[in-house]
């Protein structure tokens, strides 16, 4: 059988958030920062590629390192980190990678032949006269940069704006010539920071960062995280340095806002930054975000949702899934790990968003790993406690009247299984303590047809889950 397209769509023991997709030969290549397991910063791994064929986003292959921290001359002991890339295609067939380091205000800029070899270092974007962007007087610091080239022009999209900070107006759009450095149109504002978002439109959803641009048909459509940090919201216009409309929220990764099978302010997840950006790949329509594990903000792991793009050009918000790059339901048939769970929870009023992991402690359950970073482990969830509920969406069941799972841990209990997040219990898995993974099982029928599937422990003491099976 083909193997199946899973949120996160990477390895479980791979973190590569701010994933920026692009289709360069019939394959979709994925540039994005590189966090590190238990980091204790954003961003302290190399920059790393991984690609798919357009279609197949199940079949992923890893390119290896494509640039290192030290790479750049303003950073020749390595110890500013690389924050969130972009890559374009520049006038001459080449590849441009564009990215800043993490304690100056100026846009590098790396070039290979190749969508996903090693780059080397180009330069830093400059005016006419040789001063880099973000260093003139007036300049506003440049962050996280999103580039779309069209013909001899190359369009950058940056800005980083905190909510209450007077000094950032906002998202900048600059022109840059061939030489993929020299600044043709200085910045200008394209969407608000939230002190000066008062009748724009952009209300509540001001910009924070990660700007990201793509082009459908005559319109250019600029993905960003708002300043209400779990989402992705978009704006549109017909030219590409004015005119943008607030138009949505795309994704939040803890699903806040949907309201089809839940309360709108009810999160699934843990709420964290976001950042990510559209791909169209065998017709499809995609939006690339990360949620956040190991209890902290700084291990952070890619994923996948189909996206429909309306006639009006509107895109409707989408559920966070765990077979979103599957194009439909997973076959619900077999052993799936837990570190799938899209939806992760417990029943108290918590709304879990906060800064740098603030909401990640030992009350909730997390997924995490054993070893270190880089080791090949599979991911699991740690902290089941009494009401901690872990949700996998989609799967095609047919025939399905056994349900095995793998634990550990210091708990007495059982585990719930359900089709809904409030639905009737559909059977009961009792669990007893272990130190070793060891499977409990028990015979419990779910229904035909797409069906979610959430587990939640009742019980005493803490639980892991590793896995669940469907027979």
């Amino acid at each position: 059988m083909k193997k199946q397209g899973v949120n996160p769509y990477l390895p479980s023991w791979e973190y590569i958030p701010d994933g920026e997709p692009h289709v360069f030969e019939d394959r979709v290549y994925v540039y994005g920062s590189h966090d590190r397991y238990n980091g204790h910063v954003f961003c302290l791994n190399d920059y790393v590629c991984w690609s798919a064929p357009a279609n197949d986003l199940a079949d992923w292959r890893y390119e290896g390192v494509i640039f290192e921290k030290a790479d750049d001359p303003l950073n020749p002991d390595g110890r500013m980190c690389l924050y969130a890339p972009d890559v374009t295609q520049g006038p001459d067939g080449r590849y441009y990678l564009f990215y800043v380091l993490d304690k100056v205000s100026v846009v590098s800029v790396a070039v290979c032949d190749t969508p996903a070899g090693k780059y080397q270092f180009h330069g830093y974007v400059q005016y006419a006269d040789g001063t880099r962007l973000g260093e003139r007087a007036g300049d506003q610091p440049q962050f996280d940069p999103g580039v779309l080239t069209e013909g001899d022009l190359t369009y950058l999209y940056t800005g980083f704006c905190a909510i209450g900070d007077k000094s950032r107006k906002g998202a900048m759009a600059t022109v840059i010539g061939p030489d993929m450095l020299t600044i043709l149109e200085e910045p200008v504002f394209i969407a608000p920071s939230e002190p000066y978002s008062q009748g724009s439109g952009y209300e509540g959803h001001a910009f924070f960062e990660a700007p990201s641009i793509r082009k459908l048909g005559d319109t250019y459509y600029f993905v960003y995280s708002s300043v209400v940090m779990h989402e992705l919201c978009y704006a549109t216009s017909k030219h590409p340095t004015k005119g943008f409309e607030y138009r949505g929220v795309i994704v939040s990764n803890n699903d806040m806002h949907i309201d089809s099978y839940k309360p709108a302010g009810k999160p699934m997840y843990y709420g964290g930054n976001n950042h990510g950006g559209l791909v169209k790949a065998s017709g499809q329509w995609y939006i690339f975000y990360h949620r956040h594990t190991n209890g902290t903000s700084f291990s952070r792991q890619g994923c996948i949702e189909p996206i429909e793009i309306l006639e009006d050009g509107t895109i409707p918000q989408v559920e966070i899934t765990t077979s979103g790059p599957n194009g439909g339901p997973l076959v619900g048939r077999g052993q799936f790990p837990a570190y799938l769970a899209c939806h992760l929870f417990t029943e108290t009023d918590e709304s879990y968003t906060g800064t740098h992991g603030a909401w990640m402690d030992g009350r909730f359950p997390k997924i995490t790993q054993d070893g270190k970073d880089g080791d090949e482990e599979i991911g699991y969830i740690a902290n089941m406690r009494d009401s901690a509920t872990a949700g996998f969406k989609y799967f095609q069941c047919e025939g399905v009247n056994r349900v095995m799972i793998q634990v550990r841990g210091y708990a007495q209990g059982s585990f719930e299984v359900k089709t809904a997040w409030d639905g009737p219990t559909l059977g009961s898995i009792p669990v007893d303590f272990t130190n070793v993974w060891t499977t409990y099982a028990a015979d419990i029928a779910v229904p035909n047809g797409v069906q979610a599937l959430y587990f939640t422990y009742r019980g005493i003491g803490n639980a892991s889950l590793a896995s669940f099976t469907l027979e």
